[in-house]
């Protein structure tokens, strides 16, 4: 056999009471793999049993130790009846199949019971032995190593970047298998639960399959997925970009994650750091100081057609004689050529990775999506891939060919979701049109004196946002202007993307965070006549949500948008639309305009133009404000220098419209907010002024709050290592009486503004700080229910000003916003240690960082020392970011990819939905860390909660929620303790072997 598996069973803590006579239990463990079954001896009247068991030995092949979890049960002994469940764990064996990761989990795993929760723990042992085998038809992928971070891991090196991988796997649901008739809702759940890790399992597999084919030997940015498809089955999805990386040995080639902004920027190497002005985008991240090669190599997908490698072509009328006078144009053009000739006959390539370093990208296009309604009745054979393959694939197919109409070949920043209801499923994909560098090529065709001509002609902060297609032959209407950084390309006056802000790139002022919210009602249907009218809707919906973006855009004074995720989500009887980015200034682009509202005058004339005037006077007063608050102010630039711009096209929206449109309103503009043309608000019926008053219903952040959804805010650099992950969901249900699409908004609005708000006086003891990687999603699970989860993280920064005063301002404002709701949860679990249950066997009070970070490759703490005696016991940190601010990750121990199910018949009881919800979540995080602790890890990093589906039966006293969670298990040391024990490893103190704690207030 190529594996062995052993398990050992040490001892349990905290379990409950199952014998109410002697208010004790008879406990004994099950332990299986596959169709094998070990148990314990039987542990007589005992809440914490010592079975402290011979080993378990499991003979394996190499890809059931890939498919299969270890499945540990603990059950209650019962001599007359049937024995009872008292919980199981479930635990991921692939991590210990890598070469660098851990040898062995050991740890407590806390005991989960889909009714109960948490109940109790069990101290497990597991170990693996692999034999070489060198079959090559073997059907495992042992070694590939997988990824959660959209980045290259902070402490390897890419050596190639192979391409996009993709899976799906289908089994059905046994929630809608006849025996779930008969069996207890218990056992349905520990089915669903089961089947779950079995196909992530078997998913995971095949794809490093496909990398192993590739040549690779890791995937990142790897993101998988569940959809609920109800009778038509249950389907797990994976995509992933496969990659080649090298390890780095040495601890002094990890960079530090918060670093001040570099001042030279001159003669810098490519795989150096060229870290832009005091414009910088943010701190320094590990991606620099990295050597890439890009290899485009063929994607692996079932569904490929050779229709697909003209796509992936660069268009030869890209840059033609349009722009051959122009400064840079031969070389633009030559550029072209070597890219188009290094991707002949290659698939076009994909890619998950949303950041990348600097010289990665040469242009950006823009963003590019697609989306579809199919019907899952109309599926032939629900059990097997091959009709959602072909789905996935035309989506894609219309990705290719948005990026190639744009002049790009390839799609970075590359997500895929679902939204389903009943039997209509809205696929949806988006990702960012880009040119790549092509000495990233792996056949490498390009000579070091073109290498040296790019980066003459591709300056550092402004390259990426050059336009990419023929300015002559646009494929959309558009507003160029040379580029008010370089003044040799032309530029667009606004630029969409999916990705993070580059490194390079030269940022004018701070970042915020831009939200589009919509909803849309729509009348019941059944089969194909629901999936015409949700076909019907979607254009509009995407249209009023880029309308909503692009005025909010402008409203704030920037001209960019990054990190752009759109959601959209069906239910019963609506439509809701989410878009989040992050906004910025970038130095490269024109400066916006203002916001001018024009319409036709009515009869009562006097008062509409009153009415008008106040808007226009809030517009023009809140545009003024935000460019003071985010601290905009670009250098005046003549046209003359600029050059004038391309005249527009006549075609204009209805909202939306250039002055230059009509020399009749030039004189009615009022063009205080700069040279730049002003966009028009035509206000010709309801809908229109009711864009006009969203725009101002958006209440900016607290003095001392910053947040976006993006890694890194924009313009600030002085992070300090505090930081504060939460987690909050909002359960709200809509009254049927009178449901007009006004009333909607108006109650999402106030929903997401009022989620913000509670979040900001929940975190002001942290103040100055700012809220990362915030992840809103939206669903509709039930018909008038709707649900909104964000995960963030708030991080420090200093800044030179009186705390105390901005606090009392910030608790005086947000004071009538802190207000109880029965529907509502919010909490930081890591900030304030009352949130956390008070579970006596809770990880995050038990595992401390000395055990939870075992001597090993890359960890610098002196074990020998002991602690000190007023050290704090720490916890497994927690955090979406790929980073830890003044730390560094010196080892990824695998991947966490978690789903749980919690049911309850006591909803009140258990403190209503905010009570079950709140404990449900706390447990997930307890789970997580118990996990992470048991592989010698102390973090997890880039952390994202995918699915969060809560469903209710207030009549019956019921619900039930879904949970799936990923993340990335890591060891991290703080700089200031590998300084002290690098420098003086002999004397080293007390204070640098105790890390230290969470943060309490």
């Amino acid at each position: 056999m190529p594996g062995k598996l052993k398990v050992k069973i040490v001892a349990g803590r905290h379990l409950p009471v199952m014998d109410r006579a002697s208010d004790l239990t008879d406990a004994f463990v099950e332990v299986k793999f596959g169709n094998t079954t070990f148990k314990t001896d039987v542990y007589l009247k005992s809440l914490n049993p010592q079975w402290n068991s011979e080993w378990f030995k499991f003979e394996v092949d190499d890809e059931d130790l890939q498919d299969e979890p270890l499945q540990i049960t603990v059950l209650d002994h019962d001599t007359y009846s049937a024995n009872d469940a008292i919980g199981k764990v479930y635990i991921d064996i692939d991590p210990l199949l890598y070469s660098e990761a851990a040898t062995v989990i050991s740890g407590w795993f806390p005991i989960y019971d889909t009714i109960h929760g948490i109940r109790g723990e069990i101290n497990v042992v597991v170990k693996v032995d692999l034999f070489n085998d060198l079959n090559r038809f073997r059907q495992s992928s042992c070694g590939v190593k997988f990824f959660c971070t959209t980045s290259i891991p902070k402490c390897y090196r890419a050596v190639i970047i192979h391409g996009f991988v993709e899976e799906l796997v289908v089994n059905e649901d046994p929630e809608y298998q006849w025996i779930d008739r008969i069996r207890t809702p218990r056992a349905s759940n520990e089915a669903r639960q089961r089947l779950i890790s079995l196909m992530s399992g078997e998913l995971q597999r095949k794809i490093g399959l496909k990398v192993l084919e590739m040549r690779g030997n890791a995937v990142v940015g790897y993101l998988q997925c569940f959809d609920l498809e109800g009778e038509s089955g249950l389907v797990v999805r994976a995509i992933g970009t496969a990659c080649t990386l090298d390890k780095l040995s040495s601890p002094a080639a990890f960079l530090p994650a918060c670093n001040s902004p570099s001042k030279d920027m001159k003669e810098i190497p490519f795989n150096e750091d060229p870290n832009p002005n005091t414009h910088s985008s943010g701190p320094s991240t590990p991606l620099k100081n990295q050597t890439y090669s890009f290899s485009p190599s063929k994607s692996y997908s079932r569904q490929s057609s050779s229709s697909d490698t003209d796509l992936s072509l660069t268009p030869k009328t890209g840059m033609g004689s349009g722009s051959a006078g122009k400064e840079g144009g031969p070389f633009k053009a030559l550029l072209r050529q070597q890219t188009q000739s290094a991707l002949e006959q290659r698939e076009f390539p994909f890619f998950t990775l949303t950041a990348f370093p600097p010289g990665f990208l040469v242009h950006v296009g823009g963003v590019v999506s697609a989306r579809s309604v199919k019907l899952l009745d109309r599926i032939h054979n629900p059990d097997e891939p091959e009709t959602r393959d072909a789905w996935w694939a035309e989506i894609r197919q219309e990705i290719k060919s948005h990026a190639k109409a744009l002049g790009c070949h390839a799609v970075v920043g590359y997500s895929e979701s679902t939204s389903i209801c009943e039997e209509v499923c809205i696929l949806s994909a988006s990702g960012t049109a880009a040119v790549l560098n092509p000495r990233f090529l792996q056949d490498g065709t390009v000579e070091s004196c073109l290498e040296q001509r790019l980066e003459e002609n591709l300056p550092a902060g402004c390259g990426f946002c050059h336009i990419p297609y023929d300015e002559l032959n646009m494929p959309f209407p558009a507003h160029l202007t040379y580029c008010y950084n370089c003044r040799k390309q032309k530029v667009p006056d606004v630029l969409f993307t999916t990705i993070d802000l580059p490194t390079d790139a030269t940022v004018i002022g701070k970042g915020c965070l831009i939200q589009a919210r919509l909803c849309r009602l729509k009348k019941k249907a059944q089969a194909e006549a629901n999936a015409t009218a949700i076909s019907n809707l979607l254009p509009f919906m995407e249209y009023e949500v880029h309308t909503q973006l692009m005025n909010k855009l402008k409203l704030k004074g920037m001209n960019a948008l990054f990190g752009l995720r759109i959601q959209i989500t069906v239910g019963e009887n609506m439509l809701m639309g989410l878009a989040s980015a992050t906004g910025v200034y970038l130095a490269a682009l024109p400066t916006p305009g203002g916001i001018q509202i024009a319409g036709k005058t009515p009869s009562d004339g006097g008062s509409y133009e009153q009415h008008v005037s106040h808007m226009q006077k809030k517009i023009n007063d809140t545009i003024a404000k935000n460019k003071e608050l985010y601290e905009i102010n670009p250098p005046e630039i003549s046209e003359e220098i600029i050059g004038s711009p391309i005249p527009e096209p006549r075609q204009r929206s209805r909202l939306l419209r250039s002055q230059s449109e009509s020399s009749d309103e030039v004189t009615e503009l009022d063009l205080s907010h700069g040279k730049k043309d002003a966009f028009v608000l035509e206000i010709d019926d309801t809908d229109a002024m009711e864009d006009v008053h969203s725009l101002l219903t958006d209440v900016p952040p607290p003095s001392g709050f910053y947040s976006c959804n993006t890694e890194i805010m924009p313009g600030i650099n002085n992070w300090t290592s505090e930081i504060q992950m939460f987690t909050s969901v909002r359960v709200i249900r809509l009254s049927s009486l009178n449901l007009t699409n006004q009333a909607l908004n108006k109650n999402f609005n106030d929903l997401c503004e009022n989620l913000l708000k509670s979040l900001y006086f929940k975190l002001r003891s942290m103040i100055p700080c700012c809220l990362c990687h915030v992840n809103f999603t939206v669903s509709l699970p039930e018909d008038e229910l709707i649900q909104v989860t964000v995960t963030a993280v708030a991080i420090t920064f200093d800044k030179n000003q009186a705390l105390q005063t901005t606090k009392t301002q910030v608790e005086k404002s947000l004071q009538r916003a802190s207000t109880d709701n029965e529907e509502l949860l919010q909490f930081p679990l890591e900030l304030c240690s009352d949130s956390l249950p008070s579970h006596p066997f809770s990880p995050a009070k038990a595992v401390t960082v000395e055990k939870a970070s075992p001597m090993g490759e890359g960890n610098f703490r002196n074990r020998s020392v002991p602690p000190c005696a007023n050290s704090t016991v720490g916890v497994v940190k927690m955090t979406p970011l790929s980073f830890i601010p003044g730390a560094k990750i010196t080892k990824y121990l695998g991947i966490i990819n978690m789903f749980f199910i919690r049911e309850t018949t006591s909803l009140r009881e258990e403190g209503g939905v905010s009570g079950f919800l709140h404990a449900f979540v706390a447990e997930v995080f307890a789970m997580v860390r118990a996990h992470v602790a048991a592989l010698g890890g102390n973090a997890v990093v880039s952390y994202i909660m995918k699915q969060c589906v809560f469903m209710e039966n207030p009549n019956k006293n019921q619900a039930q929620c879904l949970i799936n969670v990923s993340g990335d298990a890591v060891v991290f040391v703080r700089e200031s303790e590998l300084e002290v024990v690098t420098s003086q490893p002999s004397t080293a103190n007390c204070q640098s072997s105790c890390p230290g704690g969470e943060v309490t207030t």
